[in-house]
C-alpha cells in the first residue's frame, strides 16, 4: 500500500494514528472527517502537506466516499459516534454514522477492491464480573448494553458479512479504553485532568468500582498498523495492554500525580446500564503479529498525558464549557429519573 484513507482522522484516536503513521511509514494519507464536535483540525496541525490532505465530509456520502476510495489502496475506519452518555440521550446519530456510514464505506471498498480495516471497541462484548479471571477474546459472544456499543456491534457484523458474502479484504480490531493527547474533554481521563487544572473537583459515577482496561493511544496506533500490514484477511484481533484499573483508582491517581489530595472528588449518580468491567486478552495479536505495548506503566503514560493537557490549554479550552454543560444536563435527567423511580 502507498495511499490510505483514514476516516475520522480528526478525532482522538484517528488523529493520533495519522501522526503515528506519518512518523513510521511512507504512506500518503487522506483524512475524511465530518468535523462534528469531537473532531478538530487542530489535532492534525503541522503534518507534511506532501503526505497528508484533509477532506471535510460525511462517511455516509456515497458519492464522496466512492471518489476517495478509488484513489487509495487501503482504508482505516475510525469514524464513529463513540460517547455512551450521548448515545443514551440521542441514539439516532449513532445509527447514522456507525451503521449507515460503515455500510457506505464497505460497499465502496468492495467495488474498488480496497483493503479495509475496521476499528471497533471491546464494549460490543458487554461486561465481565468484577474480580473474575476471564477476559474478552475474539470468540466472546457479543452482548452490547448501550446504543453506542450496539451500533458498533452492528458495524462489526456488517464487515464480517461483507468478507464472507463478497470477499471484502477486511480485518477488524476491538480495542480497550484509550488515553493520551488530543482526547475530547468529555471523556473520562481528560475530563478529570482538566477539572483539576480548573480547580474543580472531579466527578465519579456511582462508587467508581467499574473497571476499564486502559491502553495508551500510541500503542493502539502501532497495533492497527501491524494489523493493516500483516493481519490475516477476515480475522478479528483484540488490542489491549493489560491496564485494568477501576474508575476510582484512576481518579485518585490523576489527583495524586497532579499534586492533589487523592480523595478530593465527588460521587454522582451512576448512569443507566453502566458496564462493570472490561478486560482484553490480546494474546492472538501478540503471537501472530509480534505486537507488544510500549506503555506498560500506566502511571508514566498518565504523567505524559497530564503534561500534554497542561501545555495545550488552547486546544481543549474551547470544548470545556460545552462539555460540562452537557454533563450538568445529564445529571439533571438522572436525578429526575431517580426521583420518579422512588415515587
Amino acid at each position: 500500500m502507498e495511499k490510505i484513507l483514514v476516516t475520522g482522522g480528526a478525532g482522538f484516536i484517528g488523529s493520533n494514528f495519522v501522526r503515528y503513521a506519518v512518523a513510521h511509514t511512507d504512506y500518503e494519507i487522506t483524512v475524511l472527517d465530518a468535523l462534528t464536535y469531537a473532531g478538530h483540525l487542530e489535532s492534525l496541525a503541522g503534518l507534511p502537506p506532501e503526505r497528508f490532505r484533509f477532506v471535510h465530509g460525511d462517511i455516509a456520502d456515497a458519492g464522496l466516499v466512492d471518489r476517495l476510495m478509488a484513489a487509495v489502496d487501503g482504508v482505516v475506519h475510525f469514524a464513529a459516534e463513540s460517547h455512551n452518555d450521548n448515545s443514551l440521550h440521542e441514539p439516532r446519530p449513532f445509527l447514522d454514522t456507525n451503521v449507515t456510514g460503515t455500510y457506505t464505506l464497505i460497499e465502496a471498498a468492495r467495488r474498488h477492491g480496497t483493503r479495509f480495516h475496521h476499528i471497533s471497541t471491546d464494549e460490543v462484548y458487554g461486561d465481565l464480573p468484577l474480580g473474575a479471571p476471564e477476559r474478552f477474546t475474539e470468540t466472546t459472544p457479543y452482548n452490547p448494553s448501550s446504543p453506542y456499543s450496539s451500533t458498533k456491534a452492528a458495524s462489526d457484523l456488517l464487515v464480517r458479512a461483507w468478507v464472507r458474502s463478497f470477499g471484502l479484504r477486511a480485518t477488524i480490531s476491538n480495542c480497550s479504553n484509550n488515553y493520551g493527547p488530543y482526547q475530547h474533554v468529555e471523556k473520562f481521563i481528560p475530563r478529570q485532568i482538566t477539572n483539576v487544572l480548573d480547580g474543580v473537583r472531579p466527578k465519579l459515577y456511582g462508587e467508581g468500582r467499574n473497571v476499564r482496561d486502559w491502553i495508551h493511544v500510541d500503542d493502539h496506533s502501532s497495533a492497527v498498523l501491524a494489523i493493516l500490514e500483516n493481519g490475516r484477511i477476515g480475522e478479528t484481533y483484540l488490542v489491549g495492554a493489560d491496564g485494568e484499573r477501576s474508575n476510582k483508582d484512576v481518579v485518585e491517581l490523576v489527583l495524586e500525580r497532579m499534586g492533589q489530595d487523592p480523595g478530593a472528588y465527588d460521587h454522582v449518580p451512576d448512569r443507566p446500564g453502566h458496564d462493570l468491567r472490561y478486560a482484553i486478552d490480546s494474546s492472538k495479536l501478540r503471537a501472530e503479529l509480534g505486537w507488544t505495548p510500549s506503555y506498560s506503566d500506566f502511571a508514566a503514560g498518565l504523567d505524559t498525558t497530564i503534561a500534554w493537557y497542561r501545555d495545550n490549554e488552547d486546544w481543549w479550552r474551547p470544548q470545556k464549557d460545552a462539555a460540562e454543560a452537557r454533563y450538568i444536563e445529564q445529571a439533571r435527567r438522572l436525578q429526575a429519573q431517580s426521583a420518579r423511580e422512588t415515587l
